[in-house]
């Protein structure tokens, strides 16, 4: 049985991933601040017959980072999937925007990256066992809205960070690839008292090729394909998952 690690675990894209990884028998380790969701994750696993453990900690924190690693080898015995999610967006205009709030995003975004890649590295190689890194980007890293500078710069970063770790680690066995969402609706991922149904106008389903707004579970399979067997000679890569939003030329009315 493998096991995968997730940051950010607990709503939205992560507790997607966490769900399907579980369904596929993966044993699942997550981490993310959210106490209450964590747990609510992993009574949901269990109560589907899988294995999994929760820690409340901060993905920009080395010492957060390396308990939690810790922690997952202890239980479990393996890290054979590490996948980094959390991320978080402190957006308005340029002008505006602190020194203080950029910081923070490039700390959990990109040096969380960084850290759960070390950190499974780190694992993997010990144990000389390979692996799967996926570091979750975004389409910001591509194309941007107006006031997105630190999301924006944050998830460009994953991108240069993917082919870095990608090279420096394909000699022990361990592949990274990127993921990059586009509109992606998490409203009934959340913890159950703040999950919502989402509501999507014709004109937001159209602004996507395939016709409809992005499910996390599209995400989870993404993660599931390049984590798996079938993507044994895939590293490197960013997998743009959007449903073709980015290629398609929007003229205003």
């Amino acid at each position: 049985m493998r096991t995968v690690c997730i940051t950010g675990g607990a709503r939205g894209i992560g507790r997607a991933l966490a769900v399907a990884f579980a369904r596929e028998g993966y044993r699942v380790s997550i981490m993310d601040l959210h106490r209450e969701a964590g747990f609510e994750v992993i009574r949901q696993i269990r109560s589907m017959g899988g294995k999994a453990l929760f820690l409340q900690a901060d993905a920009a924190e080395e010492r957060d980072m390396e308990r939690w690693t810790k922690l997952t080898l202890e239980e479990f015995g393996s890290l054979d999937v590490m996948i980094h999610n959390a991320g978080i967006a402190r957006n308005g205009f340029l002008l505006d925007l602190t020194v203080e709030d950029f910081d923070r995003v490039i700390a959990v975004n990109l040096r969380g990256a960084f850290l759960a890649g070390k950190h499974a590295a780190r694992a993997m190689i010990e144990r000389q066992t390979g692996g799967s890194i996926i570091l979750i980007a975004s389409t910001r890293a591509l194309m941007s809205e107006p006031n997105t500078e630190a999301y924006s710069a944050s998830k460009g970063g994953i991108l240069a960070l993917t082919h870095a770790m990608a090279v420096s680690l394909g000699h022990y066995g361990i592949r990274v690839n990127a993921v990059s969402p586009g509109w992606i609706e998490t409203g009934p991922w959340q913890y159950s008292p703040e999950a919502v149904e989402p509501v999507h106008s014709e004109r937001d389903r159209l602004q996507h090729p395939v016709g409809r707004v992005g499910e996390p579970m599209d995400i989870a399979s993404a993660c599931l394909f390049l984590a798996g067997p079938g993507a044994g000679f895939i590293t490197g890569q960013n997998l743009v998952v959007d449903g073709g939003m980015t290629i398609r030329m929007i003229y205003e009315d």
